[in-house]
């Protein structure tokens, strides 16, 4: 081989090299752009997933301590009653008078912390029978009244601020 020709085929060897390193150097361009894709899709899943198990955790949470305020206030509702029922009672002398402005005193306390908890009364009397928040325990005819409608509340009922009901209206409706 002529010095020429050797030239020539280390000319064309450097070419063919240099190609293949512009190649290589693209597709390894290509392979890193790739990975980091891969790696960024990877990462917004797992944020995505994480965002969505600290939402539910904090709903659960939410709902624990909504079943405990419920089941507490459930648990002192007929304390409320019993001094509703104290307060009906008819009375003459001076100190049973002072006796009854106490006993109203700790049931507006009570209805006060009621409240506090997010414990709300259901409107009862006057409104539509609704089975979801009523018990209707007696029916009474009337014609001056409309249809499914309560008449009258014979133990009140509750119901937690996000609408669930503590203890359902003992009602009267009317046929």
């Amino acid at each position: 081989m002529s010095e020429k020709e050797k030239t020539e085929n280390v000319q064309q060897e450097e070419t063919e090299d240099g190609t293949e390193t512009a190649e290589t150097t693209e597709t390894a361009e290509t392979s890193a752009e790739d990975k980091l894709k891969e790696q960024t899709d990877k990462y917004m899943r797992l944020y995505a997933e994480f965002d969505n198990f600290r939402k539910r955790s904090q709903r659960e949470k939410d709902m624990r301590y909504g079943d405990a305020v419920i089941d507490a206030a459930a648990a002192i509702l007929p304390i409320g009653d019993n001094l509703e029922r104290a307060l009906k009672i008819e009375v003459e002398s001076e100190d049973a008078v002072k006796l009854k402005e106490g006993v109203e005193m700790v049931l507006k306390q009570f209805a006060d912390t009621l409240e506090k908890l997010g414990v709300k009364p259901i409107k009862a009397e006057g409104e539509q029978f609704d089975p979801n928040l009523h018990n209707a325990v007696m029916h009474v005819e009337d014609e001056t009244i409309d249809d499914n409608t309560v008449v009258e509340e014979l133990m009140k009922g509750y119901e937690y601020k996000d609408g669930r009901v503590v203890r359902h209206s003992m009602v009267k409706v009317a046929n």
